[in-house]
This record gives C-alpha cells, structure tokens and sequence, in this order.
C-alpha cells in the first residue's frame, strides 16, 4: 500500500492561503465588502421600536434637563387671611410661599387704610425683624417725609417674603403670585398704592407688553385704588437721578406740581 504525507498538502495550502491574504492587503484590500445593504438591527426589532430605542436616550436627557414647575403658591385660596390683623401671621408661615423656607420672611408694617401703600419687590438683605431696614429703607423714610408722610403712617409691604436675589418673575406669577398680592392690597384698603419696581404691575392684572407707567389704577372688589408706578429702590440708589423722576410724578400724581 502507498503511503501519502498529508502533511505536506497541509503546509503548501496554509502557505498558499496567507500568500493569497498577504497580495490582497499589500494592494489596499482588508475588509470583506458586501454587494447588498445588511440590516445590522435585531432582524425581530420592527422600525418603530428601533427609532424607539435610538429617541430613548434623548428622551432621558431631555426630561433630566428641564425644570420642574414651579407649584401652585398660597394653598388654598379658601384658607387665605380674612383680614388684614391675620396677613402677617400667615405671610410667616405658608409653606408653600417660599418652597417651604420660612426662615428670615419679613412681615409688612404699617396701618390698614393708609393714605399710602408702598409696595416693594421683596425685602432687603440686612432685614431681620423691620422690613426695609438698611439702604432702600432709609431713602423711602426720606421719600415719605419729603412728602409730608410719617414713616409709621403708610402700610409698607413686599410682594416676596424674604430677600430673593433674581427671582423668577414669569413662573411666580403663573404659580399665582399675582392672586395673592391683589388680596393684600385688597385687605390692607390704602388710598393710594406706590410700585416700586418693574415686576409688580404684572401680578395686578396689567400687560406687562405695555409700558408699566400707563398703570393707573387697580380695581379690586368695587374698588378702584390709583396707582403711581415707579423704578425699584435700588435701582435709585444706583441712579439717582431716579429719585426726582419720582418726585416729580408724585408732585403731579397728588396735584401738588400746580
């Protein structure tokens, strides 16, 4: 019987292989390349669950961006304050005016039915227990003297309950800001209403796409209180010439200019 080495064919096929290998890489070639597309997904994923899973990711980083909103403000409507006695105690201490944080609030002072309301944008950062104690108060004691007011005698209040640096005005008052400040108004019953600052004539009802200072008056149950809107106090503190733009309005808001 002949015997055959194998071993040889073995050899000169391994060795005809890599040589075949080696010409196709030395002339640029080593990928395989298919003629027809080939569908990489899972054959049993339908289209719209493949989309699915290529949206999911941007889905998550979508949703783990965007704030949440902002809660409804103040509770209950039917729980609020009746009176003007009970404002401060509850202004101190609804939850939900202020995320819950009720540390440093600063009650309004002042009588109810003065001949002036002044309303500010919300407390100094000095206040602890009088609000608009330090800068901003100091010019309002020499506003409301100049004008023939003593500085116990108007009912001055805030439309925040502590000091909030850049507050988001839009979101507070789509939480239902305005509501609540209309009802203090409304209890503390001034004869007139001074604004100072920009953001407060849009939580009473006035388009703030309009220029603040056609705000002239507010109605609030068969009421109807004339208002004089005016830059913030710090905003005269940094610009003084603010100050006789104030004066000069309230000189002719009172008629005293004639």
């Amino acid at each position: 019987m002949d015997l055959v080495d194998h071993s040889a064919s073995r050899t000169s096929l391994g060795d005809g292989l890599t040589a075949a290998l080696e010409w196709w890489r030395e002339a640029g070639v080593d990928c395989d390349f298919l003629d027809e597309p080939r569908d990489w997904l899972p054959a049993q994923a339908e289209p719209a669950v493949a989309a699915a899973a290529l949206a999911e990711p941007a889905a998550r980083e979508t949703a783990r961006t965007r704030p949440e909103p902002m809660p409804v403000i103040g509770g209950d409507p039917g729980s609020w304050p009746q009176s003007l006695a009970d404002f401060p105690a509850w202004w101190l201490s609804e939850p939900s005016l202020d995320h819950g944080i009720v540390m440093e609030r600063i009650a309004p002072r002042g009588p109810g039915g003065a001949a002036l309301m002044v309303l500010v944008d919300h407390p100094e950062a000095e206040d602890r227990a009088r609000l608009l104690s330090a800068a901003q108060g100091r010019l309002l004691d020499g506003f409301l003297q100049a004008a023939g007011i003593a500085a116990d005698g108007a009912y001055v209040a805030s439309v925040l309950p502590r000091h909030t640096p850049l507050p988001d005005w839009p979101a507070l008052l789509a939480a239902g800001l305005g509501a609540i400040t209309a009802r203090h108004v409304g209890l503390a019953a001034p004869q007139r209403l001074l604004l100072l600052g920009q953001h407060i004539s849009p939580l009473l009802g006035h388009d703030p796409a309009n220029s603040a200072e056609t705000l002239r008056g507010f109605n609030h149950e068969g009421r109807n209180i004339p208002v004089l809107v005016a830059p913030g106090l710090d905003e005269m503190l940094a610009r003084p010439r603010r100050k006789a733009v104030l004066w000069q309005r309230w000189l002719e808001w009172t008629g005293r200019d004639s």
